[in-house]
């Protein structure tokens, strides 16, 4: 990755919809160039994904998981991916080994999510943090 693969990605990492006229514009090459790289940076995996982040005024929150040490974190992980609160999940060092980024309703939806979490085998405990704000 160059300076212009960087650049791109700060464009992208903004606003995922941005026009590829409008990167190639702000980062001073072709709309052709700028598409060709995005292509590129997506077959080699660095970019994973191009998503969506809300300001639905829900309550947002990190969830912070600590699973036995003889579990696979990775496991744990994909399956907590798949609920439906969830944007986003990292595994994490610390004293934590997995956070989970929720977007929930009310606090009564983050709860059961909390719960849920808590009523698997592998996990030892949680912590949670709400997101009070968020600057892009």
């Amino acid at each position: 990755m160059d300076e212009l693969d960087q650049q791109i990605l700060d464009v992208l990492r903004r606003d995922a919809r941005t026009p590829y006229t409008e990167i190639a514009e702000q980062v001073g090459t072709s709309e052709g160039t700028v598409r060709n790289r995005v292509e590129r940076m997506t077959e080699d995996g660095v970019i994973d994904r191009f998503t969506v982040s809300t300001r639905t005024g829900n309550v947002k929150a990190m969830v912070e998981v600590s699973v036995a040490v003889d579990v696979d974190t990775t496991a744990v992980s994909a399956r907590m991916a798949e609920w439906q609160l969830v944007d986003f999940v990292w595994q994490v060092s610390g004293e934590e080994d997995v956070v989970l980024i929720v977007d929930a309703a009310d606090t009564q939806a983050l709860n059961e999510l909390i719960t849920k979490s808590r009523e698997l085998e592998d996990v030892v405990s949680t912590k949670t943090r709400l997101i009070l704000d968020e600057q892009r």
